[in-house]
């Protein structure tokens, strides 16, 4: 497993729920002034100093529940709020858009391109505001810093470690489903076509050399697919082409998006029980999760009228229904963290949930269903 992964999944992550949110709060009308405070409230919490210092600190990737935690507080760090169900169909776009992009990389160094390519878009969504701007520069810097020098090697076991995060998670998407990238059991295509990774040849010959190096016989074979020479490779400047297109706006043309549990999914997590065992990672997802949100300083809707609640359904009906039909497996309104055994984990246990409280409760006479969202642990 590599220890610098966490960054590149936090980072494409929120690039994803940030292209996400602009085409929502686009489609719902609203106005200009709320929807841009809304952006720039939840990118000036995900680029805090404190939350980034954090975050860059080498170290293993840690449960789905611990980061979905995180972006949970991140999408409601503004006025805008979030039905439950809403904020399952966030997470499960962002998670399943990531993971195309990271099985399409031709390379494995590529996922750092991936990354660069949210990046310049989130910077694109902050450029007119430039003390959010410089926040956004600073952490493309350190990204450039720590991941640049790295070798294949190391990238490889960064792309392994995405995969194993996202392994289980086999959410169709309506447009994935549309563009026949994805098939009815959630799995996506790996195409047979198109440019081959930069620094390769198109399959297709074997050489064969003698024991002083000399090629002695070519033999040709069908390879299956349609693949190109590869095209020129990407900038890993800060400004630059990334010729990739993974990683950019695939909202960018309307179109409506819908998530559907697959079968498979659905069968397999009917099937897995809840471990009374105590979590040997549970002390460290409880660090994880108290450092982390010590780091986000979400902001407090004021007067009850500034909120607004956001519907990533066409309907209400229909975001009802998905609430009802979630299967319990999969709502994370609840983080189950064994450490009742460590006193001092508890009482940062309970630090946290009463940040958690107290944000869910600054609007105690707003009666949106949205509202109590980030009463996420209340359950425990």
């Amino acid at each position: 497993m590599s220890s610098r992964t966490l960054p590149l999944l936090f980072i494409n992550l929120g690039g994803e729920m940030l292209y996400i949110l602009d085409q929502r709060l686009r489609a719902q009308n609203i106005p200009a002034d709320k929807a841009k405070k809304v952006m720039n409230d939840i990118i000036t919490t995900m680029f805090n100093k404190k939350f980034l210092e954090e975050l860059f600190k080498p170290q293993e990737l840690y449960s789905k529940k611990a980061l979905r935690t995180v972006f949970d507080r991140l999408a409601h760090a503004s006025i805008m709020r979030l039905n439950q169900a809403s904020m399952d169909k966030l997470y499960d776009l962002m998670t399943m858009a990531f993971k195309y992009q990271v099985l399409l990389c031709p390379r494995p160094k590529d996922i750092l391109l991936v990354s660069f390519n949210h990046m310049d878009a989130i910077k694109d969504f902050v450029k007119d505001t430039p003390s959010i701007l410089g926040q956004v520069d600073e952490t493309y810097q350190q990204l450039v810093e720590m991941y640049t020098p790295l070798c294949n090697g190391e990238f490889q076991l960064i792309r392994q470690t995405l995969l194993i995060f996202f392994q289980d998670m086999h959410i169709r998407v309506s447009i994935f489903l549309k563009d026949k990238v994805q098939n009815s059991n959630g799995r996506f295509v790996l195409p047979t076509s198109g440019p081959v990774p930069h620094g390769t040849q198109v399959p297709g010959l074997i050489r064969i050399f003698s024991c002083t190096g000399e090629e002695v016989t070519r033999q040709r074979f069908n390879n299956g697919g349609n693949y190109a020479s590869a095209l020129r490779e990407g900038s890993f400047d800060i400004f630059g082409d990334r010729v990739t297109k993974l990683g950019t706006n695939m909202y960018s043309v309307s179109r409506p998006v819908e998530t559907h549990m697959s079968g498979t999914s659905k069968t397999s997590a009917q099937h897995t029980k809840v471990n009374a065992a105590p979590n040997p990672l549970a002390k460290e997802e409880l660090n994880l999760l108290a450092r982390l949100m010590g780091g986000l300083d979400v902001q407090k809707p004021g007067h009850k009228d500034t909120g607004f609640r956001v519907n990533l359904f066409a309907t209400d009906e229909e975001e009802e229904e998905a609430l009802m039909s979630r299967p319990d497996e999969f709502s994370y309104g609840v983080i189950n963290i064994q450490a009742t055994k460590d006193q001092q984990a508890n009482a940062e246990l309970t630090k946290i949930m009463g940040e958690f409280t107290e944000s869910g409760n600054q609007s105690p006479t707003a009666s949106s269903k949205g509202d109590d969202l980030l009463a996420m642990m209340d359950g425990l």
